[in-house]
Order: C-alpha cells, then structure tokens, then sequence
C-alpha cells in the first residue's frame, strides 16, 4: 500500500512568514515588492503573510508610506529572554563600574538581528549627559557598538549581513559605503575598539569594545557616551580604548570566555 507523505503546507508557510521577519530585520523596512523580489515570493502569497501578521501585532505598516516594518513586539520577547538569560544581571555592575571610571554614560548592548538593542545603561554625573535609553534600537553598520560586533563575526556570516545592509546617512559622519566599512572594520579589529565620531547622533562621541560569549562568538558591545563638547580628540582616547575594552573583557569572561 503506498503511504502518503504528510501535508507540510502549514510548516511552508511558517518558514515564509519567518523569512519576511528576517528579511525585514535585515533592512529596516521595505514595500510589499521588494518582500517579493528579495525573496523571491509570489506577492499575493506575501501580502497574505504580511496581512496576518499585521492581525498579529509582529509587523507594522507605514500609512504614509505603506511600507513594512517589524513591530515592537518582537523586541519585547527578546527583552524576556534578554532577562531570562541573565545577561543583564552579569552586566550592570560592570556597567556601573565603567560610569564612574569614565565619567561618562556607560552602556550594555545586544546584537539582534542588523541591531543593537541597549540593555543596561548607567548614565554620568553631570548635567549634560549624552546616550541612548535602554530598549533603544540601533544599526550596526554606524554606531560603535554595532561596530565592533560586526568587526568580530566570521567572514561568512559578515558578507551575508553586509550583501543586505542599506546604508542611510543620519548625520554627515556616516558611513556610507561597504567599501569603507569594511575598512574601518579592519581597523576594528588592530585596536580592539570602535570610536564613533558623531555618525548615529550629532554632537555625540561613542567608544565601544566587543562582548564574547563562551565560544567567542561576538553577541554584543559596552560603550561610553560622551557629548562631543566635552571630548578631547587624542589625549582622551587612551583613557576610554582602555575602559571599554577592559570592562568588555571582563564581562566576557564573567559569561563564560576563557581568554
């Protein structure tokens, strides 16, 4: 008797909608032709998926634009497991230490997906302080924290990020090119620390260090955050490379790096 395979329709379809989300984390938002074109998707089957998930509350749409982009809600189940995983736990007290060193905002962030997701911030003494709050979400490709978690992946797994990255300029310091931010990746890695010079916030200076985890996998960055006024280009630079990439380096081993 022939046996009939089982239907998988419902699996091909979960399969899509997760590649839309993806597709979508990848490049920041799209138009339901460009769904169907990156990945190579029937447009009504795409404006299906997207329309439930819509209902759902995982995707938005611009009613200006009407373009595609994932909801915040994908960012607070990640928060959960952020919490549940104890990454914060094991960060704050680094984080609180590395403020009142610098003098400055010290932060914590995550990588998630083409982002970094900030989770602990400890902001400075001073009246004018510079950073971003925590759940803020940031591209890699333009901040010091998205950086240095970039300079660090394996080959493989960086040109596929980067075959995918649309570079938008928010301010006149921002990379514009992969050509460019492959060097200043190379950079990156001889140094060991990113310096962010106004390219995500103007009037914003970012020193940032890379977090690994047990299998030397980069998963994230510490930075500090200080307002350009208050920066002095060259004499400060050895003070925070060094804060940040000591404060990196012991949050790496506290999770479990040998080295």
């Amino acid at each position: 008797m022939e046996t009939k395979e089982p239907r998988t329709n419902s699996v091909k379809s979960l399969r899509k909608a997760f590649s839309i989300l993806e597709e979508l984390d990848r490049c920041g938002d799209l138009s339901l032709a460009e769904i169907s074109e990156h990945l190579t998707m029937d447009k009504g089957t795409a404006y299906r998926l997207l329309g439930t998930m819509k209902e759902a509350g995982y995707v938005i749409q611009s009613k200006e634009t009407k373009r595609y982009s994932n909801s915040l809600k994908l960012f607070a189940m990640g928060n959960r497991v952020a919490e549940a995983s104890g990454f914060r736990e094991v960060a704050r007290p680094y984080i609180d230490a590395l403020a009142e060193k610098s003098g400055e905002t010290a932060n914590f962030g995550l990588r998630a997906g083409n982002s970094i997701v900030y989770l602990v911030k400890r902001e400075s003494k001073e009246t004018i302080r510079a950073g971003l709050d925590i759940g803020t979400t940031v591209p890699l490709y333009c901040t010091g924290m998205g950086k240095v978690t970039l300079a660090y992946l394996p080959e493989e797994e960086l040109s596929k990020v980067l075959s995918g990255m649309r570079f938008r300029k928010y301010t006149e310091s921002t990379v514009s090119s992969k050509e460019e931010l492959r060097a200043q990746l190379g950079r990156i890695r001889e140094t060991g620390y990113c310096r962010d010079d106004k390219e995500f916030v103007e009037e914003l200076i970012c020193f940032a260090a890379p977090v690994f985890d047990y299998h030397g996998y980069p998963i994230g960055a510490v930075s500090v955050s200080i307002p350009a006024y208050r920066y002095e280009a060259g004499t400060a630079d050895e003070k925070f490379s060094t804060l940040v990439m000591d404060t990196a380096n012991a949050i790496s081993r506290q999770i479990g790096r040998n080295s």
